[in-house]
């Protein structure tokens, strides 16, 4: 089973490296098949250096397409080499790599076609500022509104795709507020998504893009994503 763990970089090169080295570790550990697949996307940093000297496929875009982009653009490379898996992967450190066995394990015993990791289920690793919860919850219930799913950690980039779901990101991936977004486009889309529980951690480098400050009008924003994605993907069926 051939399994491409995606990881999205962004001037992440205070823990890529790590990142990347933790996947080789984590498919020792396991028996697993796993290839790291790095995309820079046009970091200003040095990550597009280190990641080239590393043992991971190199993916260095152009311009930067932001965090949809570069997800969509490394499952593209997963999808076209046949992959059985795609797992993504935050590159700051968040996401450890040994918990990636509980996606694929819930994959192959939910028969699921996305499986999301959830810091909120087991209550256990980092749970993320109180801000931030306030605006996922707020998400959850209004995914659970549009679409019916019923998702508790609904921004969390620690996800597992198999072929069939890699298929549709191949054609096409939010690009503004992917995680939230894309949930509504797999449920109008047919796919069984479920959560586990995994554990997280603080980021190990870097700086999040998102303060306190900013976190109400990211909640309105993403709110009226969701409200938009979920009208225009009605409207197309």
């Amino acid at each position: 089973m051939q399994i491409a763990v995606v990881i999205p970089a962004y001037n992440e090169e205070q823990s890529i490296a790590m990142v990347v080295e933790s996947v080789h570790q984590a498919a020792a550990k396991f028996n697993l098949l796993l290839t790291p697949v790095v995309v820079n996307d046009c970091s200003k940093d040095a990550t597009g250096e280190i990641i080239s000297k590393i043992n991971c496929v190199a993916i260095h875009l152009p311009v930067n397409l932001g965090i949809g982009g570069a997800v969509q653009t490394g499952m593209k490379y997963a999808f076209e080499n046949k992959f059985d898996y795609a797992v993504q992967m935050d590159g700051d450190g968040q996401h450890p790599a040994e918990e990636l066995i509980k996606l694929i394990e819930c994959a192959n015993n939910e028969n699921a076609d996305v499986v999301i990791g959830s810091r909120f289920i087991s209550g256990e690793g980092f749970q993320s500022s109180y801000m931030r919860r306030i605006g996922i919850r707020f998400f959850s219930k209004l995914i659970k509104v549009l679409t019916g799913y019923k998702i508790a950690d609904t921004t969390s980039g620690y996800r597992l795709f198999n072929r069939k779901a890699l298929a549709l990101i191949d054609e096409y991936y939010p690009d503004e507020y992917p995680e939230p977004e894309a949930i509504i486009y797999f449920s109008k889309s047919n796919l069984k998504v479920v959560e586990t529980p995994v554990k997280m951690q603080e980021r190990q480098g870097g700086v999040s893009s998102i303060g306190f400050y900013a976190s109400v009008y990211y909640m309105f924003k993403v709110s009226l994503a969701l409200i938009f994605t979920y009208i225009r993907l009605y409207k197309r069926n």
